[in-house]
């Protein structure tokens, strides 16, 4: 099981393609399409390099999804790769929504607890109430 073209496509969509480093909603810098790792303000990439790296932080964070055992599904592992691409690791690990899909919570918990998230610096933002209305969908197909 892998993530999905879907995922790729929807990745590219929530974050949009920004060519010159900048600071997030969280003041951290980022480049391409959400890329954080390594990156200096003042930093450039191409439209090419940008969807390289996409790609490989896709990878880096489906393989700790599925190292956690709760994605049973495509749809599951896409949901879970975009939230830890978007939140972090660690607050997926320590999260409630994660405690609750491994005690099998219900249809509604679940979705309940992805619409927690909405949240960055402070102030819930539009961006990401729609993120996470498709990663609670996204979950179940």
């Amino acid at each position: 099981m892998v993530t999905t073209e879907i995922l790729l496509e929807k990745l590219m969509e929530f974050e949009g393609l920004r060519l010159e480093a900048y600071r997030d909603s969280a003041g951290v810098p980022t480049i391409g399409y959400g890329h954080t790792h390594n990156v200096k303000m003042g930093d450039r990439i191409s439209p090419w390099y940008a969807k390289d790296l996409l790609t490989e932080d896709i990878a880096y964070f489906e393989n700790q999804v599925k190292e956690l055992g709760v994605a049973r599904t495509e749809g599951q592992l896409d949901a879970l790769t975009s939230f830890a691409f978007n939140m972090g690791m660690e607050r997926l690990k320590g999260s409630t929504l994660l405690k609750v899909i491994r005690r099998g919570g219900s249809r509604n918990e679940i979705k309940r607890e992805f619409k927690r998230w909405t949240f960055a610096g402070g102030k819930s933002l539009k961006g990401l109430e729609r993120r996470r209305e498709w990663e609670a969908k996204r979950f179940f197909e």
